[in-house]
């Protein structure tokens, strides 16, 4: 079950950074070039809180069944001294689960607005941030 669940979320990973890209550039192109907001960019936003929201789903699945949770039984206070377990028992899901907020946020922000331009600012900035949040936390070296 642990491989299964580590692979979907590792490919579900590339389809949550791509759909979240893909509403930063829509919503930076909808800001500087005055654009209406219109239904493809509501769906976009739409689908980036979808995919992110799953991909949390996945990660919390991840962690409990995952063979590095039993690290904090065996290191206890240690893991925090580990920058390895420190990653993927605490930083990773903390600042990606942050990052789902973040999108949360932003997306029920954008729908109170009633401007295009303050629809699109809220999307970029909120969408934004969380980007980079994920983009920060991803492990890198496991991830190829």
């Amino acid at each position: 079950m642990y491989d299964t669940v580590k692979m979907l979320h590792s490919y579900w990973a590339y389809l949550v950074l791509i759909i979240l890209l893909i509403a930063v550039i829509n919503a930076i192109m909808g800001l500087t070039g005055k654009k209406e907001y219109d239904a493809k960019a509501f769906r976009i936003s739409l689908f980036g809180l979808i995919v992110s929201h799953i991909q949390l789903l996945i990660g919390i699945i991840l962690y409990f069944v995952s063979p590095m949770f039993d690290m904090w039984s065996e290191m206890g206070g240690e893991v925090m001294g580990n920058s390895l377990m420190r990653l993927y028992l605490v930083e990773h899901p903390f600042v990606n689960i942050l990052a789902v907020v973040l999108i949360t946020i932003g997306y029920s922000k954008h729908k109170k607005k009633s401007t295009s331009v303050s629809k699109y600012k809220t999307i970029t900035i909120f969408y934004g941030i969380a980007l980079l949040l994920f983009l920060s936390r991803i492990p890198w070296d496991a991830w190829f």
